[in-house]
């Protein structure tokens, strides 16, 4: 595999789990940050669209990156979510971050605004110049609004601290011939696609799924590029229960859900998130069981 993975290969973006007063669960944080570190990962992304992002404060952002770079120490890396819709903030964010201690920004393309691709590439390069940390660009049309074009990525990852993209914009061919191109280290944003993409060149997984079925992903990257296709195909059909199963309503949801399922503290969801209701964590648990998750 000639493709660095610079921010390793196994990632996900995790939740921030909040008590019932809506509080952040500084231990539950800790907690889950062990977890992931202890099943199969190289990095934890925080502050993302999983952690709930919209709703968590500058400075429980700050604090979630400290206590997760202490409870995982230097074996992780820590990307920190630092992408807004306004370019001024996510410099901040993006300033905040590496104060803070991470490792790494994730910058997805600005929402809402639908900004031409001219002021999408003028957004990350003002944000990534902003900062000494790298940058992993995040293109997700179908929550932003727009696309981050074949030809903007190409061209923003010339920029020296751009080193990789989180896809999930859901396009196995558009994302092909970007790898083509230009070689940027591509991580699956989309759990139901983690092995498509590392059929075409990505090099790794920023997952949601990762929080229940963590070891089965590893395994999976691990037999991939150790040459072993018939057994990541095995893994994935395995676990399509689970990614289904996790995205029936938004992630962070049933994701904390199957968190306080499995024993973990998942904790509760901030407006305009709800929690799951008793059908849906009855799906869920189906869902998982399927998937050979042990659930308490």
């Amino acid at each position: 595999m000639s493709t660095p993975a610079p921010f390793g290969r196994m990632l996900t973006a995790m939740v921030t789990p909040f008590n019932k007063d809506l509080s952040v669960d500084w231990a539950g944080v800790e907690t889950i940050a062990k977890h992931l570190a202890a099943n199969g990962h190289d990095g934890i992304v925080v502050n993302g669209t999983t952690g709930e992002a919209p709703t968590t404060k500058p400075e429980e952002k700050d604090e979630i990156i400290r206590v997760v770079k202490a409870a995982v120490g230097n074996s992780v890396k820590i990307l920190a979510g630092a992408g807004d819709n306004e370019t001024s903030f996510s410099i901040d964010q993006a300033k905040r971050a590496e104060k803070a201690g991470a490792d790494g920004v994730l910058i997805v393309t600005p929402y809402y605004n639908k900004p031409p691709q001219a002021g999408i590439k003028a957004h990350f390069r003002a944000v990534a110049g902003a900062t000494d940390l790298p940058v992993m660009m995040y293109d997700i049309p179908g929550r932003t609004g727009v696309e981050l074009e074949s030809d903007s990525i190409i061209e923003l990852f010339e920029i020296p601290n751009i080193v990789a993209l989180k896809d999930a914009k859901g396009n196995v061919a558009a994302t092909s011939w970007v790898i083509k191109r230009c070689g940027i280290p591509v991580y699956s944003g989309d759990d139901i696609l983690n092995l498509p993409l590392l059929s075409v060149g990505a090099v790794g997984f920023v997952s949601v799924c990762g929080h229940t079925v963590g070891n089965d992903l590893r395994e999976m990257l691990d037999v991939w590029f150790a040459g072993n296709a018939a057994r990541a195909l095995e893994i994935h059909q395995k676990l399509l229960p689970v990614y289904t199963g996790t995205f029936r309503t938004q992630g962070a949801i049933l994701t904390k859900a199957a968190l306080n399922l499995m024993g973990l503290p998942g904790g509760f969801t901030r407006l305009p998130l709800v929690d799951a209701t008793e059908a849906q964590i009855a799906q869920l648990r189906e869902d998982l069981r399927q998937g050979g998750v042990t659930l308490n």
